[in-house]
């Protein structure tokens, strides 16, 4: 990429935020100019909202509009669809795994903990962004193997605290949690998003109940992991 673009833009390396960090090269950086990066930021978070709210199909000029940006500027960062949806996952999968860091780092107990994760993993809208991650993503594109990698460590880490306190019934995994987030956070047929939002926290809470512990009932198969969902 040219230096000098008009957002004010110089050749740079992307960071990674969130959780997933990257080891700084030796070779020094040009980071990019402050408002470059946050046109960027703008554009991926109006993506994710648009993406989730509208679906696939929204054009790159309503996205350029409600990122407050010109069709050019989103072009220059994203040019094309592909890794506009490649950034948007990423963020989505940094916001979820900060999620479950926060929760784990200010809640006492740790089922507490499981239950503000789930509720606010929900609001971003995983399961509205899946069927453009298999249309569209490359599931072993090594930055979302790094992320993947560490949003299951968190979750596992917030399961486990939750099992070892006698909070949680411990038949359940990282998996269980994120395969039920996903479902329930998928915009159902003939839906509006407001109508199918009324009801996610709501039956969110009802499973939750189901996982804290004293189990009532024996699951059937084993716990679920992230690699499962994967292979599924």
């Amino acid at each position: 990429m040219a230096s000098g673009t008009a957002d004010g833009e110089a050749p740079v390396e992307a960071a990674s935020p969130g959780c997933a960090h990257v080891a700084p090269s030796r070779a020094p950086r040009t980071r990019p100019r402050a408002d470059a990066q946050r046109n960027r930021e703008r554009i991926v978070r109006t993506a994710r909202d648009m993406f989730t709210a509208i679906g696939p199909e929204v054009s790159f000029d309503e996205i350029a509009r409600g990122a407050g940006v010109g069709n050019a500027t989103l072009y220059r960062h994203f040019p094309d669809r592909a890794s506009l949806v490649h950034e948007v996952v990423l963020s989505v999968l940094d916001r979820t795994c900060e999620l479950a860091v926060r929760a784990a780092a200010e809640e006492s107990d740790p089922f507490d903990a499981v239950r503000r994760f789930v509720h606010g993993a929900a609001d971003e809208r995983t399961g509205a962004l899946c069927p453009m991650i298999r249309e569209t993503f490359d599931r072993d594109h090594p930055e979302l193997v790094v992320r993947r990698t560490r949003l299951e460590a968190e979750v596992s880490a917030l399961i486990e605290r939750a099992q070892s306190a006698g909070r949680m019934r411990r038949d359940v995994g990282a998996g269980d949690l994120m395969v039920v987030i996903g479902q329930f956070t998928r915009p159902l047929p003939g839906a509006s998003r407001d109508s199918s939002e009324r009801f996610i926290h709501r039956h969110l809470q009802l499973f939750l109940d189901g996982v804290e512990a004293p189990a009532r009932s024996e699951l059937p198969g084993r716990p679920a992991t992230l690699e499962d969902l994967r292979n599924h």
